[in-house]
């Protein structure tokens, strides 16, 4: 039985349990929910809970040690001299293994007869049947392939079986605790505690297996590169040493790309803020209603857009018109009508990045205007202030420390932008000033590093892990200082 299925039984079997946990209640009772301890439902929902967790946590173990079990047994069943083979060479026969256990669950049991044991005929009928092979397999792969599907069938039915029963079980259980003093409002309330503890824990969780795995990888780069060599270099060429060399394998200097990541983000900030800051100001303070109901999603739009349109935008148009302007520009005032902006630069990049950035400065700054205090107006407007007077040196005063946080959350998300960076501001990793040059940033290179068939132990692939704990601890800080502002403008005026 598939696991959508048990799924849904279960979810019969909570409803089932659910109704007939509240009706016993109030038959217990008398039919008088106020003799009991807890309302109604809280019984019929300790009924249910009691026969599908245990049920799911027997099912979630279940699909987790099952195939790591069975795959175990099958990879033990191999001949010696397969045994004997690389990790790499087993793991490529036991994906031959695995694909021709798929296949034969398609094929029927006439055709499985009718090939026998060829594997020519196999490979054909599978690849008929939409199961590619990479190879012909060979006839020890044909006996695994159906002591693979033999196990993993019997596993299905036993966990069918085992899961069901222990939903009986604790379904039959809970039924025998109800009673009119039972407490089923706390145990229902402990239950719904636990998950929200561990909802919140798998954001957290999260966070630091990423920083953990980054953590060991980058390790691993520093012992082949000096940390001094890689936070303070300033050339960026990662190629790879030639056969026999014994010095390091190119040049891994963060400065380059740390300069380029933030200059194209400074553009980029140029962008946001002003159109951003005075777009909320106008939404918040001068907008009427209709107008803010209109303006407010249509800018907020933008947010939406994916970036990889956002970079198709930067290198089709932005960036050819900014170099023709340029050319016309200067051949106005030269004569020679050649191009001061190419096409691919930090202008470019930070500009567009910039109207991206557009509804993350408005949104969150509106919000923050709003949420000043409607009596700080209301006492500059009745000593005889304007409303430009009040905006200027009340309410933007007031907001103050809400805007720098919202303005430096932004910063973190220009900062960690890629796609953008790629189209629009080239791979080029160099150390100048010039806004109408190409540079690159720390994500660009991040995912060059990782592309290509690069083995996971050279410092070319593993100086990804080390820049990306170089960004991770950059935007932690950001947001670190954005909360801290914000939280101390929350209480100001809470």
């Amino acid at each position: 039985m598939s696991t959508p299925l048990i799924l849904l039984i279960l979810a019969i079997i909570a409803i089932a349990c659910y109704v007939v946990g509240t009706r016993h209640a109030l038959a217990i009772a008398g039919g008088r929910s106020s003799k009991l301890h807890s309302r109604p439902g809280y019984y019929g929902t300790f009924v249910a809970l009691c026969a599908v967790l245990p049920s799911v946590l027997i099912l979630a173990a279940w699909l987790v040690v099952s195939p790591l079990y069975i795959n175990s047994t099958v990879l033990d069943g191999f001949p010696e001299d397969v045994k004997a083979r690389s990790p790499a060479e087993q793991g490529l026969s036991f994906g031959m293994v695995s694909s021709l256990a798929r296949g034969m669950n398609v094929l029927s049991l006439d055709e499985i007869e009718l090939i026998g044991g060829n594997p020519v005929e196999l490979r054909a009928a599978l690849g008929a049947k939409g199961v590619p092979l990479a190879g012909d397999p060979e006839p020890y792969m044909v006996e695994s392939a159906g002591d693979l599907n033999v196990m993993t069938k019997i596993s299905n039915w036993v966990m069918t079986a085992v899961v069901l029963l222990a939903a009986l079980i604790g379904a039959g259980f809970s039924y025998t605790r109800i009673a009119p003093r039972f407490r089923a409002r706390n145990r229902v309330e402990k239950v719904i505690l636990a998950s929200l503890v561990v909802a919140s824990s798998i954001a957290i969780l999260t966070t630091v297996g990423i920083v953990a795995s980054m953590l060991t990888e980058a390790t691993h780069f520093f012992t082949s590169i000096p940390p001094w060599e890689f936070f303070f270099g300033t050339v960026w060429d990662p190629r790879f040493a030639a056969a026999g060399a014994t010095d390091s394998a190119g040049q891994f200097g963060l400065i380059p790309l740390l300069l380029g990541t933030l200059y194209i983000g400074f553009v980029a900030m140029l962008v946001a803020v002003p159109s951003g800051l005075f777009s909320a100001i106008y939404m918040s303070e001068y907008a009427s209603r209709g107008v803010r109901s209109v303006a407010k999603p249509l800018l907020e739009v933008l947010a939406g857009i994916p970036t990889i349109v956002y970079g198709f935008f930067a290198l089709t148009t932005v960036g050819p018109f900014l170099r023709d302007l340029s050319s016309q520009l200067n051949g106005l005032v030269t004569g020679d009508y050649a191009n001061f902006i190419q096409a691919q630069s930090v202008l470019t990049a930070g500009f567009v990045m910039g109207i991206m950035l557009i509804p993350y400065v408005s949104s969150l700054s509106d919000d923050i205007i709003t949420a000043v205090p409607g009596t700080l107006r209301d006492g500059s407007l009745g000593l005889g202030a304007t409303q430009s007077e009040t905006i200027k040196k009340v309410v933007l005063p007031a907001a103050l420390p809400g805007i720098v946080g919202a303005l430096l959350m932004t910063a973190s998300r220009a900062i960690g932008e890629t796609m953008i960076v790629v189209l629009a501001a080239g791979v080029a990793a160099r150390m100048q000033l010039n806004p109408f040059e190409p540079m690159t940033t720390v994500t660009v290179k991040i995912v060059s590093q990782l592309t290509g068939d690069l083995e996971f132990t050279s410092p070319q692939t593993l100086v990804a892990f080390a820049l990306g704990i170089t960004l991770f601890a950059i935007t932690l800080c950001l947001n670190i200082y954005a909360l801290y502002i914000v939280r101390k403008y929350r209480e100001q005026y809470e």
